[in-house]
Protein backbone atom coordinates (compact mmCIF):
# COMPACT_ATOMS: atom_id res chain seq x y z
CA UNK A 1 0.00 0.00 0.00
CA UNK A 2 1.07 3.22 -1.25
CA UNK A 3 0.20 7.03 0.42
CA UNK A 4 0.89 10.15 -1.52
CA UNK A 5 0.16 13.22 -0.07
CA UNK A 6 -0.10 16.80 -2.08
CA UNK A 7 -1.45 20.32 -1.89
CA UNK A 8 0.99 21.96 0.61
CA UNK A 9 2.91 24.51 0.05
CA UNK A 10 3.84 28.25 1.01
CA UNK A 11 0.49 30.56 1.56
CA UNK A 12 0.58 34.03 3.14
CA UNK A 13 -1.10 34.43 6.93
CA UNK A 14 -4.82 34.49 6.47
CA UNK A 15 -5.04 32.06 2.91
CA UNK A 16 -5.92 28.45 2.25
CA UNK A 17 -4.51 24.89 1.54
CA UNK A 18 -6.45 21.97 0.96
CA UNK A 19 -4.46 18.80 1.55
CA UNK A 20 -4.85 15.82 -0.53
CA UNK A 21 -3.82 11.75 0.30
CA UNK A 22 -4.70 9.09 -1.90
CA UNK A 23 -4.18 5.06 -1.37
CA UNK A 24 -3.40 2.50 -3.27
CA UNK A 25 -2.31 -1.21 -3.54
CA UNK A 26 -4.31 -4.15 -2.33
CA UNK A 27 -6.94 -2.25 -0.14
CA UNK A 28 -9.88 -3.87 1.46
CA UNK A 29 -10.89 -1.47 3.54
CA UNK A 30 -9.63 1.32 4.69
CA UNK A 31 -10.44 2.12 8.43
CA UNK A 32 -9.62 5.61 10.09
CA UNK A 33 -7.75 8.34 8.17
CA UNK A 34 -6.11 11.26 9.98
CA UNK A 35 -3.71 13.92 9.61
CA UNK A 36 -0.76 14.57 11.77
CA UNK A 37 1.76 17.67 11.93
CA UNK A 38 5.34 17.84 13.02
CA UNK A 39 6.32 21.72 13.54
CA UNK A 40 10.45 22.27 13.48
CA UNK A 41 12.02 20.90 17.13
CA UNK A 42 8.25 19.55 18.19
CA UNK A 43 6.65 16.00 18.09
CA UNK A 44 4.05 14.73 15.07
CA UNK A 45 1.06 15.69 16.52
CA UNK A 46 -2.70 14.46 15.73
CA UNK A 47 -4.62 17.23 13.63
CA UNK A 48 -7.84 15.34 12.73
CA UNK A 49 -9.09 12.23 11.96
CA UNK A 50 -12.37 10.63 10.37
CA UNK A 51 -13.51 7.58 10.91
CA UNK A 52 -14.98 4.92 8.08
CA UNK A 53 -18.75 6.29 8.75
CA UNK A 54 -17.70 9.82 8.42
CA UNK A 55 -16.93 10.97 12.10
CA UNK A 56 -14.54 13.74 12.66
CA UNK A 57 -12.38 14.73 15.53
CA UNK A 58 -9.93 17.79 16.04
CA UNK A 59 -7.05 18.98 18.03
CA UNK A 60 -7.70 22.15 19.52
CA UNK A 61 -5.83 23.96 17.58
CA UNK A 62 -7.13 22.75 14.28
CA UNK A 63 -10.75 23.38 15.58
CA UNK A 64 -13.01 25.52 13.69
CA UNK A 65 -10.48 26.15 10.73
CA UNK A 66 -9.42 22.94 9.83
CA UNK A 67 -12.32 20.39 8.09
CA UNK A 68 -11.34 16.80 7.35
CA UNK A 69 -13.25 14.55 4.68
CA UNK A 70 -12.34 11.25 2.83
CA UNK A 71 -13.30 9.85 -0.61
CA UNK A 72 -13.76 6.07 0.17
CA UNK A 73 -14.27 5.57 -3.82
CA UNK A 74 -10.86 7.29 -4.62
CA UNK A 75 -9.45 6.18 -0.88
CA UNK A 76 -8.41 9.50 -0.73
CA UNK A 77 -8.65 12.29 2.32
CA UNK A 78 -8.28 15.95 2.33
CA UNK A 79 -7.64 18.35 5.03
CA UNK A 80 -8.99 21.82 4.33
CA UNK A 81 -6.88 24.71 5.90
CA UNK A 82 -8.84 28.05 6.10
CA UNK A 83 -7.15 31.14 7.57
CA UNK A 84 -3.58 29.81 7.89
CA UNK A 85 -1.19 31.51 10.63
CA UNK A 86 2.02 31.12 11.23
CA UNK A 87 2.31 28.68 13.70
CA UNK A 88 0.37 26.31 11.18
CA UNK A 89 3.82 26.15 9.97
CA UNK A 90 4.62 21.90 9.60
CA UNK A 91 5.24 18.90 7.35
CA UNK A 92 1.96 17.55 7.32
CA UNK A 93 1.48 13.58 7.47
CA UNK A 94 -1.30 11.60 6.18
CA UNK A 95 -1.73 8.24 8.04
CA UNK A 96 -4.54 5.51 7.31
CA UNK A 97 -5.43 2.46 8.97
CA UNK A 98 -6.10 -0.11 6.23
CA UNK A 99 -7.07 -3.83 6.01
CA UNK A 100 -4.69 -5.14 3.06
CA UNK A 101 -6.10 -8.32 1.23
CA UNK A 102 -3.52 -10.93 0.68
CA UNK A 103 -4.45 -10.77 -3.26
CA UNK A 104 -1.81 -14.12 -3.79
CA UNK A 105 -3.99 -16.42 -1.50
CA UNK A 106 -7.63 -14.75 -2.98
CA UNK A 107 -6.49 -15.29 -6.46
CA UNK A 108 -5.06 -18.76 -5.90
CA UNK A 109 -7.88 -20.22 -3.21
CA UNK A 110 -10.52 -17.77 -3.10
CA UNK A 111 -9.98 -16.99 0.49
CA UNK A 112 -9.99 -13.47 1.64
CA UNK A 113 -7.42 -12.93 3.96
CA UNK A 114 -7.19 -9.74 5.76
CA UNK A 115 -3.96 -7.95 7.44
CA UNK A 116 -4.74 -4.85 9.32
CA UNK A 117 -1.73 -2.02 9.20
CA UNK A 118 -1.00 1.31 9.73
CA UNK A 119 0.50 3.65 6.57
CA UNK A 120 2.21 7.13 6.44
CA UNK A 121 2.62 9.20 3.60
CA UNK A 122 5.75 10.84 2.86
CA UNK A 123 4.67 14.48 4.50
CA UNK A 124 3.72 17.64 2.93
CA UNK A 125 5.42 20.82 3.37
CA UNK A 126 2.83 23.78 4.84
CA UNK A 127 4.34 27.40 5.22
CA UNK A 128 2.48 30.14 6.43
CA UNK A 129 4.61 33.42 6.24
CA UNK A 130 3.31 36.64 8.57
Amino acid sequence: VQLQASGGGLVQAGGSLRLSCAASGCIFSINAMNWYRQAPGKQRELVAGITSGGNTAYADSAKGRFTITRDNVKNAVYLQINSLKPEDTAVYYCNVEVDVLNLALAQAEGIIELTRKDYWGQGTQVTVSS
